[in-house]
């Protein structure tokens, strides 16, 4: 990541255009937040997607951050400028306001208003304590809750947009409580709307059928244009859309974008745009439009499903063809469309119901781009693995110490049946989730196996590297990675692939608990041994982990454990603390601290709590009193005390535990 002192590197015109039509409704959405209420929904919404078309630079220019720090500064600026509150500064400031209200000339949308979906009581209480803020502010608030960054990061953003106060926007926008997860709501999304009618009695008398064809032209046109995408991927393409594409392009197989077979070999961007079109059907016109027309128009016989924080609107372009083949008995054709995954299904040979499932893939990698699921049947799964998976085994987290098994694909990828993890669970009424027996058996939600994908990438994209998936029910698999406890001898650094000795170990403790996930929309999760603690009494040394699930829409979980020694190879570690919507374990987050009452083999009670490697000491007070000089603290106690505990960092600041679970 470009610090604020770094120097500003040339971003050219072609780079800052696929960086637009990639990260469009991101941008969109932070200027929707800029923006002032006053100005009411429907302009709002026309107001935020125009700013965001305008960003786009007509020459190269140097910027801080690359193309998507240019384009955020360049759209904020010009968000700041529209609420007219003197907020800018420099020569750009409130002078130039006139004139950007006079580019910005919305399409006209005759009889339509439009606006995000109505949010609930918690959606609307934000949207009214952000109307009360300064633009400045509302933006500072955007870029920390939103764009997870820091006080610093934000400030070095605003400044560079030309706040006149950016530390004062900052205060201001702290005072409101930031929840990630209402941002990511329809409330708050402009690219996902409704529309309903105006002046209806006035428009009766005058209205004509051109105007309404107008107006529906002008939604289109305002909702998917983004223009040419230039030198883009296809799948930034197929996202993109254009007037010229239309929405006839959009329901025509023969406009789907069909990538070479061997683009990935020759590409910098590993992600669904380098996938080809694989499948024996992928030539089957019919097939491909019912598809189409079930995406565009899903009647009363389709299953539509989504994942939590994905649009389910139909396509705005020529989508990138995936897949198309029978699997089981069952027609499957998978789309993407530069943002989500779309995947419809069908009786292989004609009637029944069909199913249509969204999913978001934007921002995807090497590891959550190496597969898709393409059918669920009796507990099994299959995916289709990404081309350049050059080996797939399956391996069970609950024995970490069994090698993997060898996984057959065919020829198009697609994978034998895959034992879905908790499928074979014993005891169908037990919830995901629920505590494993001391005895170290497995738990009963999971039952005794939790079978993983192990895949390796081709050495031609990297170089000795495999890495873990699990299926949680939705259309990709989770990635699982692991960060190793400090004086392991690895030093300190971004989460790894959890397929060494040290992250199976780990894993084995955590894989039942991963259950109470599925459905969640969840991109990876990452295991965090942040301490390992010798107990009292010559007891052995006890593991302090974190899980931290990160969800495809930018929320995340995180999960404080305590594995006490003795227990068996894959007995449940105990949860002591939870956060359901924050940065706790991220990069945002990098600090933790939790505490747990322990009963020694001899029968006495102890509290303990542990750190990660910033903490320099921790405190108890209220019913039991002791202090630590480092980032471990045991004290005997009663075993009903309830103490308050602080950790205190290295640059001054406290800590405290993860809400108790």
């Amino acid at each position: 990541m470009t610090s604020p002192g770094d120097p500003a590197a040339p971003v050219a015109v072609e780079e800052a255009e696929a960086a637009l039509v990639e990260h469009y409704p991101r941008l969109v959405r932070l200027a929707y937040l800029t923006l002032p209420a006053r100005l009411g929904k429907h302009r709002r919404v026309l107001v935020a997607h125009r700013l965001v078309q305008r960003a786009l630079p007509r020459r190269a220019r140097p910027a801080r951050g690359g193309a998507y720090g240019l384009l955020r500064s360049e759209v904020l600026r010009a968000a700041l400028a529209y609420g007219g509150t003197g907020g800018l500064r420099g020569p750009r400031g409130r002078q130039a306001v006139p004139a950007l209200l006079d580019r910005v000339r919305l399409p006209a949308v005759a009889g339509l208003r439009v606006h995000p979906r109505a949010g609930g009581s918690d959606e609307l209480a934000l949207d009214r304590a952000l109307s009360a803020l300064p633009a400045a502010a509302r933006a500072a608030f955007a870029l920390r809750a939103l764009e997870g960054l820091g006080e610093r990061g934000a400030r070095a953003v605003l400044e560079a947009a030309g706040a006149g106060d950016a530390r004062a926007a900052l205060r201001a926008a702290a005072a409101v409580e930031a929840r990630p997860h209402l941002l990511a709501a329809g409330e708050f999304d402009p690219c996902t709307v409704q529309t309903g009618p105006t002046d209806l009695l006035r428009r009766r008398q005058r209205a004509r059928v051109g105007l309404v064809a107008a107006a529906v032209v002008g939604v289109g046109a305002l909702l998917l244009a983004v223009g040419s995408a230039g030198g883009a991927s296809p799948g930034s393409r197929a996202a993109a859309g254009s007037p010229a594409a239309g929405a006839a392009d959009a329901l025509d197989p023969a406009s789907l974008v069909r990538v070479p077979a061997d683009a990935w070999r020759s590409t910098a961007r590993i992600d669904f745009t380098a996938w080809p079109a694989r499948g024996d059907r992928t030539g089957d016109s019919a097939l491909l439009g019912r598809a189409l027309d079930t995406w565009a128009r899903p009647g009363s016989g389709a299953d539509v499903t989504a994942t939590p924080g994905t649009p389910r609107t139909g396509p705005a372009g020529p989508a990138q063809l995936l897949f198309a083949g029978n699997v089981d008995g069952i027609a499957v054709v998978v789309l993407h469309d530069g943002m989500r995954l779309v995947r419809y299904a069908e009786p292989a040979h004609g009637g029944g119901d069909t199913a249509l499932d969204f999913a978001r893939v934007d921002d995807a990698d090497i590891t959550t781009a190496a597969a898709v699921v393409l059918d669920r049947v009796d507990g099994n799964t299959r995916f289709l693995t990404a081309p350049w998976v050059a080996e797939a085994q399956t391996r069970d987290l609950l024995v970490p110490g069994r090698a993997g098994t060898p996984l057959h694909r065919g020829a198009d990828g697609v994978t034998d049946p895959v034992a879905m993890p908790g499928a074979r669970a014993a005891g169908a009424s037990a919830a995901p989730g629920t505590g494993g027996k001391a005895d170290g058996s497995a738990d009963a939600a999971c039952g005794t196996t939790w079978p993983v994908l192990q895949l390796r990438s081709s050495p031609r994209v990297a170089e000795h590297h495999a890495f873990l998936l699990t299926d949680l029910g939705d259309l990709t698999p989770v990635h699982l990675t692991y960060t190793p406890a400090p004086g392991s001898g690895t030093p300190a650094g971004p989460p790894r692939e959890a397929t060494g000795p040290a992250a199976l170990t780990s894993w084995a403790h955590s894989a039942c608990r991963l259950g109470a996930l599925r459905g969640e929309g969840v991109r990876s999760v990452n295991d965090w041994e942040f301490a390992r603690t010798a107990l009292p009494e010559s007891a052995g040394v006890a593991s302090w982990t974190c899980e931290r699930a990160d969800t495809w829409r930018g929320p995340g979980m995180a999960t404080v454990r305590f594995l006490a020694p003795g227990r068996g190879t894959a007995a449940p570690a105990a949860e002591i603390g939870r956060q359901q919507d924050g940065s706790a374990c991220s990069r945002f987050g990098p600090h933790v601290m939790a505490g747990a009452m322990w009963r020694s083999p001899a029968g006495h009670w102890y509290l303990l709590a542990a750190g990660s490697r910033e903490v320099t000491g921790i405190t108890a007070t209220h019913g039991v009193t002791a202090a630590s000089s480092g980032p471990f603290l045991a004290a005997r106690a009663v075993r009903t005390a309830r103490p308050t505990l602080t950790g205190h960092l290295s640059d001054g600041r406290t800590l405290t535990p993860l809400g108790q679970g």
